[in-house]
């Protein structure tokens, strides 16, 4: 039996650094929430049509991971009518930010950790 810190591959034996996936958000992580928070970071503030459009996603699959996103206080939303229409806006807050930041650096760490073992093959 080996040790789990320790690889046994084609390339010889070395030392395994632990991957750490602590940093990634799972609210934040999946495609539809992640473009979300990227565009209202970008653009500013989206109303649900523009969003719709932006990210080209369905109602319902948008509605449930603004409604997710609005939980964990990364978004607000404010409604309002237009007309006779009601329209929703979307705006990322302080924590979202915060999150979204997070979660970029821990995906640059992974990234930076995949092109450093490409540089040893």
């Amino acid at each position: 039996m080996q040790p789990p810190d320790i690889c046994f591959c084609m390339e010889g034996i070395h030392k395994l650094s632990p991957i750490d996936f602590n940093g990634l958000d799972t609210a934040v992580h999946g495609p539809i929430r992640l473009g979300i928070m990227t565009a209202l970071q970008i653009d500013g503030t989206h109303d649900f049509t523009a969003l719709k459009k932006r990210l080209d996603v369905v109602d319902g699959s948008l509605s449930m991971h603004l409604s997710k996103l609005e939980e964990k206080k990364y978004i607000t939303s404010k409604k309002t009518f237009v007309g006779k229409r009601p329209k929703t806006t979307y705006k990322i807050t302080a924590t979202g930010r915060k999150a979204l930041g997070g979660y970029l650096n821990a995906m640059q760490q992974l990234l930076n950790a995949v092109e450093q073992s490409d540089k040893t093959k």
